[in-house]
């Protein structure tokens, strides 16, 4: 844990208590508010920098979510504090680019593990250490997807730091051919950091860049309200709120 636990967080200005133990994270502030419409009650805990928080109930649970900005750098930040606070679920609810050309606009992909392109993750432990999902988190996530009738896939994914890179083809193609599913900025390091740290993390991506497709224009139709990117998009939230519900529901039985 950070040093000063008692403290507000510099960051996320949230202090011990203020978070409930179940954590939805998005990388964009805007989608933290489009999840609160999803809520039964929610109310707005913090608004700095990136990082934009919301504690509210969805069928009883008490839920917080917490926006990290992009990258890994502040998920890392964002992630790091919220633990301090008492967080113990991470479901992060992004948005990924497909490496499969069967991976179609809005699908959603369940990472089971992450390649570790990205550079936070490695300032924490050598590249050697694995970046695997919470195997319990995730099935609760995958049954609860099927019973959602939800257009999934499940398999492996990378995290990596930058869009504009002159050989990003070269790349995506290399990794087409190890059978990586998509492509985004924050799962490795959440799946990373989850585990030094002793937490339960899952990670589902919302597709918006279809394979070989130009990235910018893909983010800018997800940006400009494309339909099938939208609706991952409450997909992928609806898919993170009811596991969440029928995880609190087994652990009440257990």
């Amino acid at each position: 844990m950070m040093e000063g636990d008692s403290m507000q967080q510099p960051h996320i200005l949230l202090r011990p208590g203020d978070v409930s133990k179940y954590i939805i994270l998005a990388g964009d502030p805007g989608r933290i508010l489009r999840l609160a419409n999803f809520l039964d009650s929610y109310e707005e805990l913090a608004y700095n920098r990136e990082f934009r928080t919301i504690r509210g109930s969805y069928k009883g649970v008490d839920i917080t979510a917490t926006s990290t900005g992009i990258g890994a750098p502040s998920a890392a930040i964002c992630m790091e504090e919220l633990i301090a606070c008492g967080g113990k679920y991470f479901i992060r609810i992004g948005s990924g680019g497909a490496v499969q050309p069967y991976i179609k606009l809005g699908d959603l992909v369940i990472s089971t593990a992450a390649v570790r392109e990205d550079g936070t993750s490695r300032m924490y432990v050598e590249a050697s250490y694995p970046a695997v999902a919470d195997l319990e988190l995730t099935k609760v996530i995958i049954d609860t997807c099927k019973e959602l009738s939800f257009p999934y896939h499940s398999g492996l994914t990378r995290s990596h730091d930058s869009f504009y890179i002159d050989n990003e083809k070269e790349i995506v193609d290399y990794w087409n051919k190890k059978n990586i599913l998509s492509s985004d900025m924050e799962t490795a390091i959440v799946f990373t950091l989850a585990q030094l740290r002793a937490v339960k993390a899952a990670s589902i991506l919302n597709t918006v860049v279809e394979f070989d497709d130009d990235v910018k224009s893909g983010i800018e139709g997800y940006v400009n309200k494309e339909a099938s990117t939208i609706e991952g998009e409450k997909r992928e939230i609806m898919l993170a709120l009811e596991s969440i519900f029928r995880l609190e529901k087994i652990s009440l039985k257990g």
